[in-house]
């Protein structure tokens, strides 16, 4: 039994059943008749016009409008995966709604396998963010002369290419099914039904619990050195990380717990179940407009050039329409002048 699919068709709920569900033989309410399938629909659309917009923000300032560091590296592929995310809500949106899944076999394949993606490398930068910090507070004079943007790269395509490994199993068991007239998207175990909760423990601990482990480990390394150096000037940097890493652990955790729970359904409430399979899955989507909020009404250097591009934009706009302005000035000018000599 998919409970995920029981009730709620999103792709990105990822409770992954053995079948296609058997508990749908009962009638059936569409979305626009439940209200709390509305509220997600609602605030789902809402995540994506903040997320894409926002990242796409963040992803021209860190990418176009500032120097090159190991900073704005992590910054922009941060932004570059929830950016990725945010394009996909959409088809997550429309079979929501409709509550069938019209976008063909591969879609249902990779729009799933984007959603991990996401999940994993956000979680993974963010581990290496965290050690970079870490290491740039312990060993101050060896991060100066080692710590280097090709370097921070390297780190890059590395979480990468871990997250698309873990993300494989996504695409493998992702399945087109029917029932009751209506084309689903749905995770099938039938063929190895244990793989089910040995999938979905995996992904709790290489993709929560283990990075977590070593992103307090660092920031406890960094608290205790900050507080015996008086030298520190600022912590907004680390205040802008560790907001970073509160909002993934509050937007990640209930999507893991209810995973988890499920894979002993039959031993919980099926309405609390079914309800946090549901909400999860919006508030871990949530994760990837916080990060964007929280570069540009944290970071002084993202304010900084966010204002700076846009004074100079209105700058060169109003710089134009003068131009503009002076030269039909000019020509109005000639054209009167050569008129009163006619006269």
């Amino acid at each position: 039994m998919d409970i995920s699919n029981y009730d709620y068709d999103m792709d990105y709920n990822y409770s992954e059943g053995s079948t296609v569900p058997e508990s749908v033989s009962q009638p059936r309410k569409t979305c626009l008749h439940e209200g709390l399938c509305v509220i997600l629909t609602v605030v789902t659309v809402v995540i994506f016009l903040l997320g894409f917009f926002g990242n796409s923000l963040v992803i021209w300032i860190s990418g176009f409008k500032m120097k090159k560091t190991v900073n704005t590296t992590w910054y922009l592929s941060l932004a570059i995966s929830d950016f990725l995310f945010c394009t996909f809500l959409p088809i997550n949106i429309t079979y929501t709604v409709m509550e069938e899944w019209i976008f063909g076999f591969f879609m249902c394949k990779f729009n799933t396998f984007v959603m991990f993606l996401n999940m994993f490398s956000s979680i993974f930068l963010l581990v290496i963010i965290s050690v970079d910090r870490c290491v740039s507070v312990v060993f101050p004079v060896w991060a100066q002369n080692h710590r280097t943007v090709q370097k921070a790269s390297l780190a890059v395509i590395f979480a990468w290419l871990l997250a698309i490994g873990l993300s494989i199993p996504s695409i493998i068991f992702r399945e087109i099914g029917h029932h009751e007239n209506r084309t689903i998207c749905f995770n099938n175990y039938t063929s190895n039904p244990n793989l089910h909760p040995i999938i979905a423990v995996s992904r709790f601990i290489a993709g929560f619990f283990l990075p977590f482990l070593v992103i307090i480990i660092c920031y406890s390394i960094i608290i205790l050195k900050l507080r015996n150096n008086r030298m520190t000037k600022t912590s907004k940097p680390f205040k802008v990380m560790t907001a970073l890493i509160a909002a993934f652990f509050i937007c990640w955790l209930p999507y893991h717990v209810f995973i988890l729970l499920e894979l002993n359904h039959h031993k919980y409430d099926f309405t609390i179940l079914t309800s946090g399979l549901k909400v999860s899955p919006s508030l871990a989507a949530a994760n990837s407009f916080l990060n964007p909020v929280l570069y540009v009404f944290m970071g002084n250097d993202f304010k900084q050039k966010f204002k700076s591009a846009l004074l100079s934009k209105m700058e060169n706009a109003m710089g134009e329409e003068g131009r503009t302005t002076s030269r039909y000035l000019s020509r109005s000018s000639s054209m009167d002048n050569r008129a009163s000599t006619h006269i």
